[in-house]
């Protein structure tokens, strides 16, 4: 009895054996089968990651020919701007030299008009003067303006240079003496050292102000003391006295004169009108005017 007990134990023992290799045989290919599906798998995410590095580094081309591209418009359109901005400025420079020319032109004809406009002297052919004694203008000399008849244009600005010298009474300082010892004693401290009373100044005046509307305004500006008359025969104002030097002073030949552009107009001060840029000399001659290339009613 024991015995076959023993041997239905052993062929039970041996039927698990054979049943778990049985099932040890079936498990093998299960477990061989998964690392294929996982070795799918990371193939496939690689190819997938392949692919999404691909695209990235298509996106930063793109993202950098995308750049170079704004870059290269922002490059032509500074460059356009430039080119723009240049060109206006060219344009505006053009239109200001044609505006130049035209005002240039403008003014000559102005000038041209009122020389054409400026009256003629109404001679006598008997003395060879006008009716205010006045010897015929050299030709080319602008010809006397009368005070009664003239306008002044106060809208109008022009520029003179004027100046004021006594140098002549320092060649005759001891002449004075002789002339008028009390005069020379009273008056020899107004003369400057170098006979300039007044620099070259540059005075502005109005279209139709004279020599004489200048010399007051310019005095009465720079505390220069000046005296004048006015004479009816000559319809002009006569200056008299410039810093307190008088006519006679120092001599039977002194007193003062005026010259413009170089030259001594053979009329009174108030019957010149000025023009733009005009140069002004006050100068007291000591000698009818010989001693400051004037000569004696003269004009020369």
């Amino acid at each position: 009895m024991k015995k076959t007990k023993r041997v239905w134990l052993l062929a039970l023992a041996l039927s698990l054996l054979l049943t778990c290799a049985a099932c040890g045989g079936q498990k093998a290919p299960a477990a061989d089968t998964t690392p294929d599906t996982k070795q799918e798998q990371t193939a496939d995410t690689k190819q997938d990651g392949a692919a999404k590095t691909d695209d990235k580094q298509d996106a930063a081309k793109d993202e950098t020919k995308t750049e170079d591209k704004t870059e290269d418009d922002k490059k032509s359109e500074e460059q356009q701007k430039a080119e723009d901005e240049a060109k206006k400025a060219e344009e505006e420079a053009k239109k200001l030299e044609e505006q130049k020319k035209l005002e240039e032109e403008q003014k000559k004809q102005e000038e041209q008009k009122k020389q054409e406009e400026q009256p003629k002297q109404e001679i006598d052919p008997d003395t060879g003067k006008d009716k205010y004694q006045t010897d015929p203008v050299p030709e080319g000399k602008p010809t006397p303006s009368e005070p009664q008849d003239t306008t002044v244009d106060q809208t109008t600005t022009y520029t003179c240079t004027i100046s004021i010298s006594c140098d002549t009474i320092l060649n005759n300082w001891d002449a004075w003496d002789e002339w008028d010892a009390e005069t020379a004693a009273a008056k020899k401290p107004l003369v400057p050292a170098d006979g300039v009373i007044l620099g070259a100044t540059t005075a502005s005046f109005s279209e139709g102000e004279s020599v004489y509307d200048v010399l007051q305004r310019v005095c009465r500006e720079n505390g220069i003391h000046m005296e004048s008359s006015w004479t009816p025969m000559y319809n002009s104002a006569y200056v008299e006295g410039i810093n307190n030097l008088y006519e006679f002073d120092v001599s039977q030949g002194s007193g003062w004169m005026y010259r413009v552009n170089g030259w001594f107009p053979n009329y009174g001060c108030s019957r010149y009108a000025l023009q733009n840029g005009d140069v002004v000399e006050w100068v007291y001659t000591c000698d009818l005017g010989y001693d400051v290339g004037g000569g004696y009613a003269t004009g020369s």
